[in-house]
């Protein structure tokens, strides 16, 4: 007697990764996607640069920060000094 075949399930589709966004909304102007955010690793700083009203913020930043952990510490600094 033979035994029963078994179905196997397909393999789980894996999802497309996304890469996330270097360009943010400035603050203090308004204008969309206006500021970039440049990493340098080896400094260990992140710098955040508006290219409509030149407003900049340069935060520290590790091995695993991204652009928008720059964007958010400079978002925390405004939002203290008012």
């Amino acid at each position: 007697m033979g035994k029963k075949k078994s179905k196997r399930k397909p393999p789980p589709k894996s999802k497309a990764i996304e890469p996330l966004e270097t360009q943010f909304n400035c603050p203090f102007c308004n204008h969309e996607r206006s500021c970039e955010v440049k990493m340098d690793k080896s400094r260990n700083t992140g710098r955040i640069t508006c290219r409509v009203c030149m407003e900049c913020f340069q935060s520290q930043i590790n091995y695993l920060s991204e652009p928008i952990d720059v964007y958010n510490d400079w978002i925390d600094a405004c939002e203290t000094a008012n």
